[in-house]
């Protein structure tokens, strides 16, 4: 009797349960209204600067709730799109049940490099929330949507390309010269090259292809540039320093084939340099030698008029700079000099 009793009791539970799942679902039916967005305010203007502390908020986003038929928790996304696009292409800083978010200046100015904003110049985004229930997301809302005019910056150095015949004329591949800042001409860096080659700036979304803008030799071979009715730039093979001016229109490209290492933890001492051979697979100069605990410097054609020591220790070469390089300890090292990366160039002294 009493497990009939039990049985009977679990069947009426299990109806009733039903019954509320039923109802429950009939009370979400549509929701009611979108959030309204309370920060930013449409035509704000926001500038990120590099030289502030970049852990300083940028910008708080805020809104109201939405609300649905029934009272029932609430996701909310932020959604960010270059205006324009219908945000076709969103960023989403965020995904929470809270009304209220901040950023950073670095997490900022990343999200917006994120969707292709040119740095340095004012650029109009679209934002909205997006709201909904359940997961997966069900009965979604949108918010009306704010614009604000963004300026935002890069730490990375403004760079043209050097496609020719040492690489297969193949603009994406090409190696790179690099600014000394933004907004400024002078460009600079090391190539291998190898014959004909060119000067090639990037469009506007930093991709280097045919159709840029590139300058070629004038035809006198005398260190001057154009823009129009230009013949390629010519070098024999080797290993240069380049140097591109893109407003005065001028470049030089000086052969430095040879490198080395000098110093008294060397073989020869200060008197003789210790080759290096070059890499092209890495595009780096290498050595394995045995080396004393001392100091050496990296000098160019045999001759101290282009040399690199670094001044305090941080592991970044600097031309002709008077300090030295240390070397521990004696002992079997590879050492390897690193110019490929445009105005950061690096070495290292790997013991073995």
């Amino acid at each position: 009797m009493k497990n009939i009793i039990k049985i009977s009791y679990l069947f009426a539970l299990a109806l009733l349960i039903g019954a509320c799942s039923e109802d429950d679902e009939k009370l979400i039916v549509a929701p009611e209204s979108s959030s309204t967005i309370l920060t930013p305010s449409d035509g704000q203007h926001f500038i990120l600067n590099q030289f502030e502390e970049q852990t300083n908020t940028a910008i708080t986003f805020s809104w109201d709730d939405s609300s649905y038929e029934t009272p029932t928790n609430i996701n909310y996304a932020i959604e960010m799109a270059l205006s324009g696009t219908d945000f076709s292409d969103v960023a989403i800083p965020a995904t929470i049940d809270q009304t209220y978010f901040t950023m950073n200046i670095a997490d900022f100015n990343a999200t917006l490099a994120g969707l292709g904003v040119t740095p340095f110049t004012e650029t109009s985004i679209d934002i909205r929330i997006k709201s909904s229930i359940g997961d997966p997301s069900q009965l979604v809302q949108y918010s009306e949507t704010v614009t604000i005019l963004v300026t935002t910056f890069t730490t990375d150095l403004p760079k043209i390309a050097v496609p020719g015949n040492h690489q297969g004329w193949d603009p994406p591949t090409a190696p790179l010269l690099a600014s000394s800042g933004f907004a400024a001409s002078d460009y600079e860096g090391y190539v291998w090259l190898d014959g004909e080659h060119k000067f090639l700036a990037p469009n506007e979304s930093l991709a280097f292809e045919w159709g840029n803008t590139d300058w070629g030799d004038d035809g006198t071979f005398t260190g001057h540039l154009v823009e129009e009715d230009e013949v390629n730039c010519l070098a024999a093979a080797g290993y240069y320093y380049v140097k591109v001016d893109t407003v005065l229109l001028t470049y030089s490209e000086t052969n430095y084939s040879s490198w080395g290492i000098i110093g008294d933890a060397t073989p020869g001492g200060w008197d003789g340099d210790t080759d290096l051979t070059y890499d092209p697979a890495t595009q780096t100069w290498r050595l394995d030698i045995s080396l004393t605990s001392g100091e050496i410097k990296f000098r160019a054609n045999d001759a101290w008029d282009w040399n690199y020591g670094d001044t305090g220790a941080d592991g970044f070469l600097d031309l002709n700079s008077p300090d030295n390089i240390a070397v521990p300890a004696a002992g079997n090292y590879t050492v390897v000099l690193d110019l490929s990366v445009p105005r950061e160039y690096t070495y290292l002294l790997i013991q073995n």
